[in-house]
C-alpha cells in the first residue's frame, strides 16, 4: 500500500522512581514531540524523574489503516502508539516504533510487544483528524437474515 502523508517524531521516555519491593523503577512513553534531530539525549534528570528523548521517527499514514486511526481520532484523547523494547534484563528500554492507527498497535500487542501510548499535542491531533476526515470512509454493514426467517409458518 502506497504511503500517505507523514511527520517526524521524538519520542520521549520517562523514568520514575516506585517505592515498592518488586521494583525500583517504570518506564513508560512520556510524550511524543516534534522531531527535534540528533542522538538521544537526557532532557531531565532530577527528583527521582528521569526523561530521555529519541528523535528520528516517523508516523506515516497508509489507506489500509484508515480505521485504526478513525478510531484513536475519534477516541475523544487522540494518542500516538510507541512499541518499547529492551535489549537484555537490567538495560534501559528504547521505543522501536511509533503509529497512530489503533488497529496496528493492537496487532503489534497481540505480537507479544509492549505498546504505550502518549497523548497526541493538539498540531498531532489535528493533522491526524484532517486526514480522516478526508480519507475514511466506513464499510456498510451487510447483516446476512438467516434463512430460517425466510421460511412460512407451517401452521
Amino acid at each position: 500500500m502506497p504511503k500517505g502523508p507523514s511527520i517526524a517524531v521524538a519520542v520521549v521516555l520517562e523514568r520514575r522512581e516506585l517505592d515498592s519491593r518488586w521494583a525500583t523503577h517504570e518506564w513508560q512513553a512520556a510524550s511524543v514531540l516534534p522531531d527535534v534531530g540528533g542522538m538521544p539525549r537526557v532532557l531531565v534528570d532530577r527528583d527521582g524523574i528521569r526523561q530521555v528523548v529519541f528523535p528520528g521517527f516517523e508516523v506515516a499514514l497508509y489507506a489500509d489503516e484508515a480505521e485504526g486511526y478513525y478510531l484513536n481520532a475519534s477516541s475523544g484523547q487522540p494518542c500516538v502508539f510507541v512499541s518499547i523494547r529492551c535489549d537484555e534484563e537490567g538495560a534501559d528500554p528504547y521505543p522501536f516504533q511509533v503509529t497512530a492507527s489503533y488497529n496496528e498497535a493492537s496487532r503489534w500487542m497481540d505480537g507479544g510487544e509492549r505498546v504505550d501510548r502518549a497523548l497526541a499535542g493538539p498540531e498531532f491531533a489535528a493533522w491526524l483528524g484532517s486526514w480522516v476526515e478526508d480519507n475514511y470512509r466506513p464499510e456498510p454493514k451487510r447483516r446476512i437474515r438467516p434463512r430460517s426467517f425466510d421460511q412460512k409458518d407451517p401452521t
